[in-house]
């Protein structure tokens, strides 16, 4: 199974260790946040991805499988504006009184 790096930018503080312990399969920016290789990880370096995954210090780096990425498009039917244009009606929306 293809296994890639994938961040959770919500969790990520920008610590760059992942990018000191894998520099060749995470590159850092200059506020050291990960840029990763979007590419699948060989088989070779997957225990090197998996100590860069278990040493990240806001655990915001993980490893997916390839096929994970892969996902059906929504339907037509799924989406509330496109059924509310279809039968004329704007679609609902709940407002909150803040006061």
């Amino acid at each position: 199974m293809e296994m890639r790096l994938q961040v959770d930018w919500i969790l990520c503080d920008g610590y760059g260790l992942c990018g000191d312990l894998l520099p060749d399969l995470i590159g850092l920016d200059d506020w050291r946040y990960p840029i990763l290789d979007p590419a699948p990880i060989a088989r070779d370096r997957l225990h090197d991805a998996q100590r860069a995954v278990d040493c990240c210090p806001m655990k915001a780096l993980r490893l997916e499988s390839v096929s994970a990425h892969a996902r059906p498009a929504p339907s037509a039917a799924a989406s509330p504006s496109r059924s509310a244009a279809r039968s004329g009606h704007p679609p609902l929306v709940e407002h909150r009184d803040l006061t």
